[in-house]
């Protein structure tokens, strides 16, 4: 297998989902408390969305499953080589507190950043949102430039 040049770049984030992680270590990995990380719409809170990272026919592709998210309610923003996704995810109807037995799914204000391995040129980076809610943000590979030493001759 080749080695990743996301390298290093997600270690907390696999250390979140180890099968041995309590709640309490997840929760200090991801800098949350253990309140918040199981808590719809705390105040101050924002949620994190899953993502995919791959690389196919010359670009670094990110895709995030967003259900329950319009492409309007979504902002993607890219600086040097991060690029960060945001939106806000709307409950369309209004359960009290003390009617859930689980309450798994983030709703309200979400962002998720990304670092790549290369600087990215925004005028460059494409995106399409499936209507099943997959966001798939599309970033072409900065093309190396080889170095060719010239000798007399």
């Amino acid at each position: 297998m080749n080695p990743s040049p996301f390298h290093g770049i997600f270690s907390a984030f696999q250390e979140e989902h180890r099968e041995d992680a309590s709640p309490a270590s997840v929760a200090a990995v991801s800098g949350q408390s253990a309140a918040v990380s199981n808590t719809t719409g705390a105040v101050g809170a924002k949620g994190q969305i899953a993502v995919d990272i791959y690389e196919q026919d010359g670009y670094y592709i990110i895709r995030a499953p967003i259900a329950g998210v319009r492409l309007s309610d979504l902002d993607i923003e890219v600086d040097d080589k991060v690029l960060t996704i945001r939106g806000n995810r709307a409950l369309s109807d209004t359960v009290a507190q003390d009617q859930y037995y689980v309450q798994e799914c983030f709703w309200g204000e979400f962002a998720r950043s990304v670092t790549l391995p290369c600087v990215i040129d925004p005028k460059r980076v494409k995106a399409t949102f499936s209507k099943d809610g997959i966001l798939k943000v599309l970033i072409p590979k900065e093309e190396k430039v080889k170095i060719v030493r010239i000798n007399e001759g």
